[in-house]
C-alpha cells in the first residue's frame, strides 16, 4: 500500500489543480465529524443508561453527557456553510 503514494502524488501534482475541493473537504469534515460523534455516543450512552439504571437521581448529568458529542457535530456542520 505505501509503494503506491509516490505513484499517486506525481498523479495528482500533474492534474495542477487541488486533489480534492472545498465542497469535498466540508463533506470529508462533516462525515469524519459524525464518525467520531457515533463512536463517541456510543459509550457515553451504554455508560450513562447503566447509571440511570442503578441511580434515578443522575439523568439529567447522563443526559447532558450524551448530548455533548452533538455538539461536534453542530461544528461540522457550520464548516458546509463557509466552505
Amino acid at each position: 500500500m505505501l509503494e503506491i503514494i509516490p505513484a499517486l502524488t506525481q498523479l495528482v501534482l500533474q492534474q495542477g489543480g487541488p486533489a480534492i475541493t472545498a465542497s469535498g473537504m466540508a463533506a470529508l469534515a462533516v462525515g469524519l465529524g459524525a464518525l467520531g460523534t457515533g463512536l463517541a455516543q456510543r459509550s457515553i450512552g451504554a455508560a450513562a443508561v447503566g447509571a440511570v439504571a442503578e441511580d434515578d437521581d443522575v439523568f439529567v448529568q447522563a443526559l447532558i453527557f450524551t448530548a455533548l458529542p452533538e455538539t461536534l457535530i453542530i461544528i461540522a456542520f457550520v464548516t458546509v456553510f463557509v466552505a
